[in-house]
């Protein structure tokens, strides 16, 4: 194997792909990229056998071949190349050693046979549609936020990917995400291709790696879902992986339909007098009470060893006074998403879940449990 491949492309290559490889794994090869070179193109795989990541990029193939190779090193050698830097890769067959030139700098690294590279297979029966990047990265970016961390309610560990029928009766597509403190809902109109699609959980790695790898991309994306696998593409880029074996919880029964108290407050100063307040609030719960009154809203921490802090902000608020207590973390994860200058908060009682809405966004909704205070 022997190419000729641009610095800056070969670099955008590995970023897609190398931040799947376990950097901690008992099986040596998983460590490895396979770089597969032919016909003007390098193709570049790397897999922790759950996740697959694919990307190609323009290269003068002297020589075809395929081998693997350290993948985190490599990225770490090509990045600090110079920029434009034309970047030489050849396999010895001798030493079975790969070799990286680039100018006067020259290295050597370790290689593994291509032929014990394991790689997915995409299942036939698969749903396939596609939709803009942008429209991918709102649905991941409303709703990663609340996946579950606790590996215990493994089905909790990722996205809820469905399609369903929207209060109005039209199908969308919808996104959902809870780790049963709270939980975040976001959908757009079905895409064509979509309608028929029955839920899948798509594992938190696998959302994080479809989010890097949307990022910047104005254009359409293709999504094909099976029983078993997610699979994205995205120009030359391929994103592979399985789908978490469970079945995601009623989410429907958790989202309030009957709070009649409705606060509004100013989200930017509702934001930052949280982060203020919760400064000196107990580190692991982090709780805040909120009590609401006739045009205003008091947020207030008392914690006997970690101190107290309060903060009064102007608020829309007529119905009976009320106090209620919430993770300080939750709120401010809410209210990054708010995309309008004021966000509304339902309630019915200190003891039942709120709901915030978005006044700029009415497909997007969230849930939080409130906290004894």
């Amino acid at each position: 194997m022997k190419l000729t491949i641009e610095r800056g492309d070969l670099l955008d290559a590995l970023s897609h792909v190398q931040n799947i490889v376990e950097r901690r794994t008992t099986i040596p090869i998983l460590s490895n990229v396979l770089i597969e070179a032919a016909k003007g193109e390098l193709k570049l795989t790397a897999t922790d056998l759950d996740i697959e990541a694919v990307d190609a990029a323009t290269a003068r193939v002297a020589k075809a071949g395929a081998v693997t190779a350290p993948a985190g090193t490599l990225f770490d050698v090509v990045r600090k190349l110079p920029s434009g830097a034309e970047v030489q890769l050849e396999l010895n067959p001798e030493t079975q050693r790969l070799t990286i030139t680039a100018g006067r700098s020259q290295f050597e690294l370790p290689t593994l046979p291509a032929a014990d590279f394991q790689t997915m297979t995409p299942d036939e029966g698969a749903v396939g549609f596609r939709l803009h990047a942008r429209d991918l990265a709102r649905l991941i970016d409303k709703t990663r936020f609340a996946i579950s961390t606790e590996e215990t309610r493994y089905y909790l560990n990722g996205v809820y990917l469905h399609a369903a029928k929207s209060e109005a009766g039209d199908t969308v597509l919808r996104t959902v995400a809870t780790d049963g403190h709270r939980l975040a809902l976001a959908e757009l109109k079905a895409p064509k291709g979509a309608e028929k699609l029955s839920g899948v959980i798509i594992p938190r790695k696998t959302v994080a790696e479809a989010r890097r790898l949307i990022d910047g991309i104005d254009e359409e994306v293709e999504i094909e879902i099976s029983d078993t696998k997610f699979i994205l593409r995205a120009g030359r880029a391929t994103l592979t992986s399985k789908l978490i074996d469970g079945s995601f919880p009623d989410y429907a029964r958790v989202i309030p339909k009957g709070n009649d108290k409705k606060l509004t407050v100013d989200n930017k100063a509702f934001e930052a007098a949280v982060d203020r307040v919760s400064t000196v609030s107990a580190e692991r719960s982090r709780s805040v009470k909120l009590s609401m009154a006739d045009g205003r809203l008091t947020l207030a921490v008392n914690h006997a060893e970690t101190g107290a802090g309060n903060e009064e902000i102007e608020a829309e608020y007529s119905a009976d006074p009320m106090e209620i207590g919430f993770n300080a973390k939750y709120l401010l994860d809410i209210a990054g998403q708010i995309e309008a200058p004021e966000a509304e908060f339902m309630f019915n009682d200190p003891a039942s879940p709120a709901l915030v809405l978005d006044p700029a966004d009415d497909s997007a909704r969230y849930v939080v449990m409130p906290l004894r205070v």
